[in-house]
C-alpha cells in the first residue's frame, strides 16, 4: 500500500493542478455566458442544496474506523461482519438520498419566502429549477457513498484519484458544451449531474468487482448501529461547522444583501477552498493508517510523529501557496473574473490566514475521531458556528461581505486554532510543543521571502503577464531554495536530489 500513498498523494495534487488550470478557463466562460447574477444565483443555490449533505449525519467518516475495528479483530466471522457494515451503510444512504430529492422539492417550491429579499423573479425562478436539479445530484452522490468508503477502507487511492481528474475534466466541458447552445445555469447542472452519473457506475463497478465488495442486509446488529449512530452524530456536529463556515454565508448574501455580493463572495471561496483541497489531499492517504494505529496498539508517539511530519508537508505547501497569491494574487483575481471581483483579493487574504492552523493539523482530526474523542470538538464548533452566523447576520447590511470573513475569522481562531491546540495536547495525548517546533522554521522562512518579493514588487509592480510570470519565477526559486534548506530534513533532501538525479538520467 505504500505505493497506493505515494501515486495517491501525487495524483491527488496533479487533479489539483488540473482543476485549478480548468477554472482558470471555466469561471471566466461561466461568468461570460451566465453574467455576474446568474453566476451568484447558481453559486448560492449550490451552497443552499449542499446542506441537505448534513443528512448523511457524519455516517461517511465513520466507516473507516469501524471497518478497520471488524478488521483488526481477526474472528473468524470477520468477513461477515464487514458484509453487515456494508449492508447497513448502504440503507443508510439509500434513505438519506430519498430525503434529499423530497427536500429539494420543498425547497423549490418555498423558493420565493426565502430568497424574495434578495432575488428578483426572473432569478426566483432559476433558482427554483436548479435546487430540484441540484438535489437530485446530491442523492446521487449520497448512493455512490458507501462503494467510495469501502475504495478508500482498501488504500485504493490511485483509482479515487484517477476518477476525480475525470471529473474535474468531463465536468466543464459537458457544462460548456450545454452552455454553448444555450442552456444557462440549469445545463451547468445538469452537467453536473452527468458527472455524478458516471461516478456512481465507476463506484459500483470497481467496489463490487475488482474488490469483492459484498452485502448482507439481514441480522444486522443493533448494538453496532447503535455504536455507529453515536460516533457519527459527532462527526455531524462537526460537518455543520463546515457547513456554516462554506455555504451559510452565501445563502445569508443572497437573503440579505444581493446576487452580485455572492458572486464575488464565491470567487474568494473558491480559491480558498484550493488551500483546503491541497492539505486534504495529503492527509486523506494516511486516514486507514491512523485507524489502523489505533486499532492496533494506539501510540501516541508514533500518531504526533505522523501527524508533525505530514503537517511539516503540509506547512510547505500552504505558505508556498499563500505567499505566491500574496504576492501575485491582486493582479490575478482581475485578470481572471473582472475588475468588478477585486475584492475577493483582499476577502481570501482575511480568510485563508487563520486556516493554516487547522490546515496543517487535520490529520489530527482523524487522530480523534479514531480514538473516539471528537465530541467536544464538535461540541466548541457548534459555539464557533453560532458566533459565525451572528457576526455575519448583523453586520452584512452594513458592510456586506467582509461580514461573512470576520465571521469566519473568529470562528477558525477560537475553534482550530485556540481550542483545538490545547484539547490535542491535554486530552488526546499528542504533543503539540513538538509539533510547533518543527512547524516554525517554515513559517519564519516564509515570512522573509514573502517579505522580500513585496519590497521588490514596490520597484517593479506586477501589472502585466510578463511581470506576472518574473515575479512568480523569482518567489519559487526564493522559496523552494529555503525550504530544501529549512524546512526538509538531510535525509528528505538527499531522497528529493537522488530522485531529480533519476529523472535527469530517464530523459
Amino acid at each position: 500500500m505504500p505505493n497506493q500513498k505515494k501515486s495517491g498523494a501525487i495524483l491527488g495534487y496533479a487533479n489539483i493542478l488540473v482543476k485549478n488550470l480548468v477554472n482558470l478557463i471555466y469561471v471566466p466562460l461561466l461568468l461570460h455566458f451566465l453574467g455576474q447574477a446568474d453566476y451568484g444565483v447558481f453559486q448560492m443555490t449550490n451552497s443552499v442544496v449542499f446542506a441537505l449533505t448534513l443528512l448523511s449525519a457524519g455516517f461517511y467518516g465513520s466507516y473507516v474506523r469501524f471497518y478497520m475495528k471488524e478488521r483488526a479483530a481477526g474472528s473468524s466471522d470477520a468477513d461477515q461482519g464487514i458484509r453487515k457494515l456494508n449492508g447497513m451503510f448502504f440503507i443508510v444512504y439509500f434513505v438519506v438520498a430519498i430525503l434529499c430529492i423530497l427536500l429539494g422539492i420543498i425547497l423549490a417550491i418555498n423558493v420565493k419566502s426565502l430568497f424574495s429579499r434578495g432575488l428578483n423573479d426572473s432569478e426566483m425562478v432559476l433558482a427554483q429549477s436548479l435546487l430540484l436539479i441540484m438535489s437530485i445530484n446530491i442523492a446521487i452522490t449520497m448512493i455512490s457513498t458507501p462503494f467510495d468508503s469501502y475504495i478508500i477502507a482498501h488504500e485504493r487511492f490511485i483509482f479515487q484519484q484517477s476518477r476525480q481528474i475525470f471529473t474535474t475534466l468531463a465536468q466543464p466541458f459537458i457544462a460548456l458544451l450545454l452552455l454553448w447552445i444555450g442552456t444557462g445555469a440549469i445545463g451547468v447542472a445538469v452537467a453536473q449531474l452527468t458527472v455524478s452519473l458516471i461516478l456512481l457506475v465507476l463506484n459500483i463497478i470497481f467496489a463490487k468487482r475488482t474488490l469483492k465488495m459484498r452485502f448482507m442486509f439481514i441480522h444486522l446488529e443493533g448494538s453496532l448501529f447503535r455504536a455507529i449512530i453515536v460516533f457519527s452524530f459527532w462527526i455531524f456536529l462537526n460537518q455543520i461547522f463546515d457547513l456554516v463556515n462554506n455555504n451559510v454565508p452565501n445563502f445569508l448574501l443572497g437573503a440579505l444583501d444581493s446576487a452580485n455580493a455572492v458572486a464575488v463572495f464565491s470567487i474568494a471561496l473558491q480559491i480558498r477552498n484550493i488551500f483546503f483541497s491541497m492539505s486534504a489531499t495529503m492527509s486523506n492517504v494516511f486516514v486507514p493508517q491512523v485507524n489502523q494505529i489505533v486499532a492496533e496498539n494506539d501510540d501516541n508517539n508514533i500518531l504526533t510523529q505522523l501527524m508533525t511530519r505530514v503537517g511539516r508537508y503540509q506547512m510547505i505547501v500552504f505558505w508556498y501557496l499563500f505567499g505566491g497569491f500574496i504576492i501575485l494574487g491582486q493582479f490575478f483575481v482581475i485578470m481572471w473574473t473582472g475588475k468588478e471581483n477585486a475584492n475577493a483579493y483582499w476577502l481570501v487574504l482575511i480568510m485563508v490566514l487563520p486556516v493554516m492552523i487547522p490546515l496543517t493539523q487535520n490529520v489530527g482530526i482523524e487522530i480523534q475521531r479514531a480514538k473516539n474523542k471528537h465530541k467536544i470538538r464538535s461540541l466548541i464548533y457548534i459555539l464557533t458556528a453560532i458566533i459565525d452566523i451572528a457576526i455575519t447576520v448583523i453586520f452584512i447590511p452594513r458592510i456586506s461581505y467582509w461580514a461573512a470573513a470576520i465571521g469566519y475569522v473568529a470562528s477558525i481562531l477560537l475553534g482550530t486554532g485556540i481550542f483545538m491546540n490545547w484539547y490535542y495536547h491535554v486530552h488526546i495525548g499528542l504533543d503539540m510543543i513538538f509539533f510547533w517546533k518543527h512547524q516554525l522554521p517554515t513559517v519564519t522562512l516564509s515570512g522573509i521571502v514573502i517579505l522580500l518579493c513585496i519590497v521588490g514588487t514596490r520597484l517593479i509592480p506586477v501589472n502585466s503577464i510578463v511581470t506576472f510570470i518574473g515575479w512568480g519565477i523569482v518567489y519559487s526559486a526564493l522559496f523552494l531554495f529555503g525550504a530544501m534548506k529549512v524546512s526538509l530534513s538531510k535525509d528528505e533532501r538527499t531522497k528529493i536530489i537522488n530522485t531529480m538525479h533519476k529523472l535527469i538520467k530517464l530523459k
